[in-house]
């Protein structure tokens, strides 16, 4: 497929990294977004998220005429959906996003394209998707199916991101993707759209191989993470340094602890665990078990400062960070934010202030909460009774310890030990 049209769905953490990359390497690309006040920022080359050379790239992107965002879905070669993946009360993966916007899709096939879900998901939502399309375009099939009417084809297949929020622009370039096509054919086209701009290897495999591989890599992590998490509520009953216990146990040659903090956020790793659970309940006790954990960190953390203020009829509360990791704006699944929250909720009598250098005002989440302030960290720290760092920004670490004398300290992250 020779310089094919790109149209993408969704402009998010991811979908606008991609496509300006995708842009700068002279594909025609179409970015469709619902949210119209992110498609008119991003057309006059502003962008709408925290990462870092995304602007520049960005308005090289619109410059060059590579680049334009739209509301309206429009025909396309290849169509990729980046768009959110929730889970529901009951785990369950929900869809409704995905679905949505494959019926944008299905009135502008004609035969011929290839429906790209990036979206992280649950096993089989490629199938699902697919078979969504198909039914709203009777007139269609799906590559590999029997097709004795000799009705047009399409292709599809699901490529998972694996960038790490803050290096986007590179790792869009240089990290190896997994390329599911349905079938072969799918899996070829799909890999000459990427091969257009990944340095990284390509490996093709089958959509729900590509599935599960993203759950997969990022239910290691959560499970990693757990294990740090749950030797930092062990060292504490104990009374040791979990940071000190970490180092040390580091220096065996074959072991590689993480680091602990209040939770895990962020769209991935917080939710991806549970596409697993929600597949096979019987065989995922442990991936069950570190989402557990990991979920109920936050509950250790505000106990932590619920002693740290005492009896004081009135403490002043420091949450530094709001982001679910360091020096990006991304809010998603933060626990940061959740125990700000429930500490304004929960403390009789705090103020709570709330810090994120990141973002210029206080999340509509957090908005309406009467004890609950907005503040830069030096002024909260100056002001605060105690100080929660939940967040390692970069701010943060270069807090003097003269600020926090005579402070109570509680340190999720182990930056001022």
């Amino acid at each position: 497929m020779p310089s094919p049209t790109i149209a993408f769905i969704g402009l998010g953490y991811i979908g606008l990294p991609t496509a300006v990359v995708m842009a700068n390497h002279g594909l025609q690309v179409t970015g469709v977004d619902i949210n119209a006040a992110n498609v008119e920022r991003i057309n006059r080359g502003e962008v709408t998220i925290v990462e870092p050379g995304l602007e520049e790239q960005l308005q090289k992107a619109i410059n060059s005429g590579n680049l334009k965002a739209t509301t309206e879905m429009v025909h396309a070669d290849v169509y990729i959906l980046a768009v959110p993946t929730p889970f529901k009360d009951d785990y369950e993966g929900d869809l409704s996003y995905i679905m949505a916007a494959a019926e944008t899709i299905a009135p502008q096939l004609v035969g011929g394209e290839l429906v790209i879900l990036e979206s992280t998901s649950p096993p089989k939502t490629t199938e699902k998707m697919a078979q969504h399309i198909l039914t709203l375009r009777p007139d269609l099939v799906a590559d590999g199916a029997e097709n004795p009417e000799n009705k047009p084809v399409l292709y599809f297949a699901h490529c998972p991101e694996r960038i790490l929020p803050g290096y986007a622009m590179e790792e869009l370039i240089t990290n190896d993707r997994i390329i599911g096509g349905q079938t072969p054919r799918a899996t070829e086209i799909a890999t000459e759209v990427y091969s257009s701009f990944c340095t990284g290897e390509l490996l093709p495999t089958d959509d729900v191989t590509a599935e599960m591989a993203k759950l997969t890599e990022n239910s290691f992590r959560d499970v990693n993470i757990a294990f740090a998490n749950e030797l930092s509520l062990i060292a504490d009953r104990l009374g040791i340094d979990v940071w000190e216990l970490i180092r040390l146990a580091n220096h065996h040659p074959r072991v590689n602890i993480l680091q602990p903090g209040p939770g895990v956020g962020g769209h991935c790793i917080a939710v991806d665990p549970w596409f697993i659970v929600s597949a096979d309940r019987e065989n995922s006790n442990l991936i069950r078990t570190a989402r557990e954990v990991n979920d109920g960190k936050p509950e250790w953390v505000i106990n932590k400062v619920r002693d740290a203020a005492g009896s004081a009829p009135q403490p002043v509360v420091a949450a530094l960070g709001l982001a679910f990791k360091p020096n990006i704006d991304d809010l998603r699944e933060s626990p940061a934010m959740d125990i700000t929250q429930r500490l304004a909720q929960e403390l009789p009598g705090a103020t709570v202030l709330a810090v994120e250098p990141n973002v210029s005002a206080l999340p509509a989440k957090l908005e309406g909460i009467g004890n609950l302030e907005f503040d830069t960290y030096e002024s909260a720290i100056e002001r605060a009774d105690v100080v929660v760092l939940l967040v390692d920004h970069e701010d943060f670490k270069a807090v003097p310890a003269t600020a926090l004398a005579g402070k109570q300290v509680v340190d999720t992250k182990g930056i001022w030990g």
